[in-house]
């Protein structure tokens, strides 16, 4: 299957779990040919400013404000993409900095159950790693690298740091349907991403549907033809738009994939842009 697309709706920088900084990750997207680019950061938009001034430079770019909300269901997550949002809007700010607060607490958690279970790390040295990120686990992952205590950052979700593992700690809930309320209060459109993540998601996004999701994520890194398939599928008989992205995070992970590296066409990407006019967002201009 192909693997270029001249569109990425799904991308994380070093302000949430990121290795790179927002104008970086934009300069890397604009090499690989990305001309439609969304900063989706976790549960937080500080790095659009940054991303906004590097997609200036390239002519011909647009940037797609974005983030990714981390919501549960019992037993398994879901991850919404909140895409085309106004930034400005004071209650969708004033939640991201309750889902900010509540990472923080969440880490400090996960340190301390590690300790318990005879894998000590610094909660000082998880913050220096995360800087003025957004915390999230992939910081207390490369911490527990330093430590010694695991060998990569699979090993560290493997063995501690999934749902199912023993440090897991629920974060701050935000119910999937309230996410959707939230990102189309925003002026956004909501799209579930990854859905083979989360568990029984055919029935999740049927439920989505009818609380308003508007697309579905279905060219993804390292989906095969049948993956595609099944999700293209299931988005059409949902009425769900169908959207791409190659959740670039610059992690030494299996499955990593740079921005573009994924099978979204060209006329995918002029869809994307076309419906979010049609629901009323503000679609970016081309950088000149």
């Amino acid at each position: 299957m192909t693997r270029r697309s001249t569109g990425d709706f799904h991308c994380h920088s070093s302000r949430s779990d990121g290795t790179r900084s927002p104008a970086d990750l934009v300069d890397l997207a604009a090499a690989n040919g990305v001309r439609v680019f969304a900063l989706t950061d976790h549960d937080t938009i500080d790095g659009l400013d940054e991303a906004r001034a590097a997609v200036a430079r390239h002519p011909g770019m647009r940037l797609v404000t974005g983030v990714e909300l981390s919501c549960d269901v019992p037993g398994t997550e879901v991850h919404l993409l909140g895409l085309f949002i106004d930034p400005t809007r004071e209650h969708f700010r004033a939640e991201l900095d309750r889902m900010r607060t509540g990472r923080v607490s969440r880490g400090e958690r996960i340190v301390a159950a590690l300790a318990g279970l005879g894998a000590p790390i610094s909660w000082e040295r998880v913050r220096e790693i995360a800087g003025e990120a957004s915390i999230g686990r992939p910081h207390i992952a490369r911490a527990l690298i330093e430590a010694g205590h695991v060998a990569d950052i699979d090993e560290a979700f493997a063995r501690y740091l999934d749902r199912n593992s023993p440090a897991y700690v629920e974060r701050a809930r935000l119910s999937p349907a309230d996410a959707v309320a939230l990102v189309h209060e925003a002026g956004g459109l909501a799209v579930f991403a990854h859905p083979p993540f989360t568990d029984r998601y055919e029935a999740v996004a049927e439920s989505l549907a009818s609380a308003g999701l508007d697309g579905l994520e279905v060219y993804y890194r390292h989906y095969d033809e049948a993956q595609v398939a099944s999700l293209r599928a299931l988005a059409d008989r949902l009425g769900l738009l169908p959207t791409g992205g190659s959740d670039f995070h610059g992690l030494d992970r299996e499955h990593e994939h740079e921005p573009g590296d994924h099978p979204l066409t060209a006329d995918g990407v002029e869809r994307i842009l076309a419906f979010a006019g049609e629901r009323g967002c503000t679609i970016p201009e081309a950088a000149r």
